[in-house]
């Protein structure tokens, strides 16, 4: 029923024929043979989403801006695809882009993604896939694997991935408070200073282990066009040192370019394939191919790779490439599992898309998207936490125990630190190097994050216990390709 009010002319009464005219009798919304379904072409849905842009810019109630329903109908169109990585790209988002490629934003340093969907069941929650080193966030004990469930106060659910960047990135100096999920129950505030984030590519030194074993050790932050130049800065290092075993570190290491990890690949493998992409464009079909001339890691070193659930894209391209080579043992947990690769399409001079062009496969031909890899000796560096344990350690970062101590204590050394952890751990029921990991952050939040921590990292005491044990070449013996994984499990299914 249509209801026209006393104000109602002819004008009106001609626009609502119109819309009952489109919508009932013009060919662009109904198919020419009624009464039969037939599908419509491309052009037939073009003329119809043009048909309603007109129609809706001419007509609504209010002047709308021609702009407002542009970035709505390409936004609503990527989002309809399912695919988290396919996205719009707004002027901010375009910024924000460009940006993090260029070097240098402002933020709290955080890789985040976020569902598309929302339901009481599976809210949307942001999701850190993993932390930026040296961040505010990183700095703050944030990790891969928490949820952001709201920020400032306003729950993240119902946000979209724009207005969850808009809160975090801000004035530098300036704070937000990010409210954490961790687990099935812990949930905590953590206040982040906005800081200027620089996208950083490698760290390394040397680890000399009571055995006098020499043990090169590398994390790989990101793949950017600089990062296999830093990866062979840090092995010209390790030789001249004489190192006789490397472990490589990409935990939390959320991917980047594939012509990046494809040239540090190349260091290790002197034969054969490094990753092949695959699309329903002949054109996005590749084969990357190691070069025997750019190898530079001595043959039979060996060699570990630390990887966790922070790990993904390009750092999942090369731990699969390692690992199926029989190159490196990988040693953690199971990596994020983002398999696809994108490409930024501009649409102007300030907006554009970011688009699923291709799947990628490791060399035995196996896409871990959305399954990720899985190390061949898995180690968690936190335990899973006891009922008890998680109301433990929420109270301890609500009440701001640590905060307060450090205030007090800026500077402590290791030793005061061990002695203020067991104080604290007699109240605060938790593991001690949970606590001093916790205490020592604090200390270190204005002073660059150290190389590693070997009284925490669980992880990499295991990676330097396996790369200096002369049982290494049996247990790489035992190691399997990603395509022997897949068909054991599609055999057991």
């Amino acid at each position: 029923m249509i209801i026209f009010s006393k104000m109602g002319n002819k004008k009106t009464l001609f626009s609502v024929f119109v819309l009952i005219n489109l919508f009932f009798n013009s060919s662009c919304f109904a198919d020419s043979k009624v009464g039969k379904e037939s599908k419509a072409s491309s052009f037939q849905y073009m003329k119809k989403l043009n048909s309603v842009f007109d129609f809706v810019q001419q007509n609504y109630v209010d002047e709308l801006d021609a702009k407002i329903l542009y970035e709505g109908a390409i936004k609503g169109m990527l989002d309809a695809i399912g695919d988290p990585y396919t996205v719009y790209l707004d002027p901010n988002s375009m910024r924000d882009l460009n940006d993090t490629t260029s070097g240098s934003f402002g933020g709290v340093g955080l890789t985040i993604t976020k569902a598309l969907e929302s339901t009481p069941e599976k809210p949307a929650y942001v999701e850190v896939s993993s932390p930026i080193e040296d961040s505010p966030g990183a700095k703050a004990g944030i990790q891969a694997g928490d949820y952001i469930v709201a920020i400032e106060g306003k729950p993240t659910p119902d946000m979209s991935m724009n207005d969850v960047l808009a809160l975090l990135r801000g004035e530098i100096g300036q704070p937000v408070t990010v409210t954490i999920l961790r687990g099935a129950n812990m949930r905590f505030d953590v206040k982040l200073v906005r800081a200027l984030i620089e996208v950083p590519t490698a760290k390394y030194g040397m680890i000399e282990s009571e055995s006098g074993a020499k043990t090169g050790y590398v994390r790989l932050i990101e793949f950017t066009p600089e990062t296999p130049n830093r990866l062979q800065d840090a092995l010209n290092l390790f030789e001249a040192n004489n190192y006789d075993s490397l472990i490589i570190d990409l935990r939390d290491n959320p991917g980047g370019l594939i012509t990046s990890v494809s040239e540090v690949a190349d260091k290790f493998i002197d034969e054969g394939l490094i990753v092949s992409t695959k699309s329903r464009l002949a054109f996005e079909n590749q084969q990357f191919k190691s070069t025997p001339s750019k190898t530079t890691v001595k043959k039979n070193l060996p060699i570990v790779v630390l990887i966790n659930r922070g790990s993904a894209s390009a750092s999942e391209i090369l731990s699969g490439a390692l690992k199926d080579h029989h190159l490196a043992y990988l040693v953690g947990e199971r990596t994020y599992g983002k398999g696809s690769v994108q490409q930024v399409i501009p649409l102007s001079n300030i907006d554009g898309m970011k688009i699923t062009m291709a799947r990628y496969y490791t060399p035995s031909d196996v896409n871990i998207d959305k399954t990720g890899i899985p190390p061949d000796f898995e180690i968690k560096n936190i335990e899973k936490f006891t009922p008890e344990e998680e109301e433990a350690y929420t109270n301890l970062i609500k009440e701001d125990v640590v905060g307060k101590l450090v205030e007090e204590k800026p500077n402590m050394k290791e030793e005061e630190i061990a002695w203020e952890a067991e104080k604290i751990a007699e109240t605060y029921k938790l593991e001690l190097r949970i606590i001093r990991r916790l205490i020592r952050n604090y200390v270190q939040r204005k002073q660059a994050t150290p190389l590693y921590d070997l009284d925490y990292d669980l992880q990499l005491k295991e990676a330097i216990r396996i790369v200096t044990s002369p049982d290494y070449s049996t247990l790489m013996k035992s190691a399997k390709t990603l395509k022997e994984l897949e068909l054991e499990a599609q055999s057991a299914e």
